[in-house]
């Protein structure tokens, strides 16, 4: 019996010395999709943790909510970090070559967190295109979701 316990023990604390914790950032990549290059493409990486606990309440029936006592302002972080990108369209239409250059600097940012230790895990993508000729407005973003052991 004490040689199953002493065996237990070890294999517990062997279990828990590997066991890892992961600390989590998203990156986000909005590229514009608007014609003669008038929008704004960016990538943005938050330099600030905001507590959800803060800013989440809990329905006790389905039309009762506390959101009223949520301040949107108190939301909103200071610091960040944000990267001008090009714009899909230039005055005569798709530009590849800016297409070509944002890939470039997505990957510069890439190699750079994977190089402190981030690990790409999620990427998750979505447009709001051009709706036709009374529209001209839309932009192509991307979330990039990283984890790094604690």
């Amino acid at each position: 019996m004490k040689k199953f316990t002493l065996s237990l023990f070890a294999l517990v604390a062997t279990v828990s010395m590997y066991a890892q914790t992961y600390e989590y950032k998203v990156v986000t990549i909005v590229e514009s999709i608007v014609p003669m290059g008038m929008g704004r493409s960016r990538m943005i990486e938050n330099k600030e943790n905001l507590d959800v606990n803060k800013f989440t309440t809990s329905r006790t029936s389905g039309k009762d909510s506390k959101q009223g006592d949520v301040d949107r302002g108190d939301l909103k972080i200071d610091t960040f970090d944000e990267t001008k990108l090009l714009n899909f369209f230039s005055g005569v239409g798709i530009n590849f070559q800016n297409i070509a250059s944002n890939d470039a600097l997505i990957s510069s940012k890439i190699n750079l967190l994977a190089s402190q230790g981030w690990e790409l895990v999620f990427m998750t993508s979505g447009v709001e295109s051009d709706a036709g000729k009374e529209d001209g407005n839309g932009i192509y973003i991307t979330r990039l979701t990283f984890k790094k052991a604690k």
